[in-house]
């Protein structure tokens, strides 16, 4: 039904159809003409709106859409509403979020205390007794009102406690066709009985994933890729699901990532601040896992590389704490529509690529020339340099325990550096520049290539100072199987 406007006492609905009809009372006969003709011009000019703002043309070319798959809001661990959550990404630039909270989907009937959303978005220690953190609940409440904030008191203990909406319900508070959309999303949270962490997002998931329970990482990764599968055939729904930041508790190796080889997406980059995603000493950092599970992946399992997500896991949005904000690291995707299916499938792709600040314009891959161009979009006192990365036939895939300042082993991704020959992720060159381009010689199992900005990110981390960009591994082929 298309709107129209009432400039008088004169009432104005709308039909079926989409015109205005005007419901004359007496007291009509004596408005002027000129009201009449001004209000059927409003009216003409609501339903020329109408056509002009369609979300999507048949004419629609593919564009890039900014968006965020891995989100926390008080559902778990998150210190602010949802609705808040939502709006903070949408008036920000984003055209789609995933919230992600562990364990959980908000589709429950969920109360929490007022004094829980306090302890949940209390500043950081470090900022002392004199520091006043901003309050959730106040500035939900200011933003929203009472007519949509909803509270009780506890019916057993009393306390004051506020409603979490599910997500069917915030959803609409942001959502606009064409413009922004929500996904719905669960971040799988366990450990192997082995002691090692690994988190695992689900993205566009209909029904709650219970974490699973096995002995080692590779086996957890099968099993939540079987339920979160047998949950999305259940209903033919297109599904998502990707390792979360690798390096936590240094949870997941190269050799997890390579055997799992129905895993096809990992976060390179992890907005929170001290996850360790550039590794250290004993480890390595997520893009040299990268480099080390697609060359395994490539030549000991003839399966195609992983793709690479950057992503905020943002948990804080108040200003209270500063280690796990929005706005951080997301990912940019190719698609003529913006609807999680076709979001999706662009995704799965490699149709899409991560950044924690570069934009680009273009990234275009050429199978027949084996060429690999990227268009950068410039800013002004910014210099760019773009690292072509990749691994030559005939790396050596047999691995070395790595051990620390005492010799002690340490459980990590093996170490497949040697003296000569080619090596795994190495830089095949160097080119400085908006449009930098590599053609691929015919020994690289693949190349991918990382941008590196002068400019630096928008907040600070002490990870990794400068804004960059990834994309996604390309002229890669699985090598056929060795004879028997």
């Amino acid at each position: 039904m298309h709107r129209c406007v009432d400039l008088g006492p004169t009432p104005s609905v709308a039909s079926s159809s989409g015109a205005c009809l005007f419901v004359h009372r007496p007291k009509a006969a004596i408005r002027s003409l000129l009201g009449r003709t001004l209000l059927q011009l409003l009216c003409i000019q609501f339903l020329l709106l109408g056509v002009v703002h369609a979300a999507y043309a048949a004419t629609d070319a593919p564009r890039w859409w900014k968006g965020n798959l891995h989100t926390h809001t008080l559902w778990s661990d998150g210190d602010d509403f949802p609705e808040m959550v939502a709006e903070w990404y949408r008036t920000n630039g984003y055209h789609f979020l995933a919230l992600s909270d562990h364990n959980v989907l908000s589709q429950t009937e969920r109360w929490i205390s007022l004094s829980s959303v306090a302890e949940k978005s209390k500043g950081e220690p470090w900022r002392g007794k004199s520091f006043t953190p901003r309050d959730a609940y106040a500035s939900y409440l200011d933003r929203f009102g009472p007519h949509w904030v909803e509270t009780r008191n506890h019916p057993t203990n009393g306390q004051p406690q506020v409603r979490l909406k599910p997500f069917d319900e915030y959803r609409t508070t942001v959502e606009e066709a064409g413009r922004f959309i929500m996904i719905q999303a669960e971040e799988i949270t366990q450990n192997a009985t082995n002691g090692r962490a690994i988190h695992m997002g689900a993205i566009n998931i209909h029904e709650w994933i219970a974490s699973q329970k096995a002995g080692t990482v590779p086996e957890v990764m099968n099993q939540v890729l079987q339920a979160v599968q047998d949950s999305a055939a259940k209903i033919g729904r297109e599904v998502l699901v990707h390792v979360n930041h690798p390096n936590y508790k240094w949870g997941v190796t190269a050799e997890d990532l390579a055997s799992v080889v129905r895993e096809d997406f990992f976060e390179v980059w992890n907005g929170v601040d001290g996850d360790n995603d550039p590794g250290d000493a004993f480890h390595p950092s997520t893009d040299e896992i990268w480099d080390i599970a697609n060359t395994l992946r490539i030549v000991a399992f003839q399966a195609s590389p992983l793709y690479g997500l950057a992503t905020d896991d943002s948990h804080n949005y108040l200003g209270n704490k500063v280690r796990s904000l929005p706005g951080q690291a997301w990912i940019m995707v190719r698609s003529r529509f913006l609807t999680p299916e076709h979001i999706i499938r662009a995704i799965r792709a490699g149709d899409f690529y991560a950044s924690t600040g570069v934009a680009l314009d273009e990234v275009q891959w050429d199978p027949a020339s084996k060429r690999l161009s990227l268009q950068i979009q410039g800013k002004a006192g910014e210099s760019f340099v773009t690292r072509f990365i990749g691994t030559r036939r005939g790396v050596s895939v047999q691995g070395r325990a790595r051990t620390d300042a005492d010799g002690k082993i340490v459980e990590t991704t093996l170490d497949y550096r040697t003296g000569s020959g080619p090596q795994m992720g190495e830089v095949l060159a160097e080119v400085p520049g908006l449009n930098p381009v590599y053609t691929l010689h015919g020994d690289e199992l693949y190349v991918r290539a990382v941008v590196t900005s002068s400019g630096r990110i928008e907040w600070p981390s002490t990870e990794y100072e400068f804004q960059r960009a990834w994309t996604q591994p390309v002229g890669w082929q699985r090598p056929a199987p060795a004879k028997p």
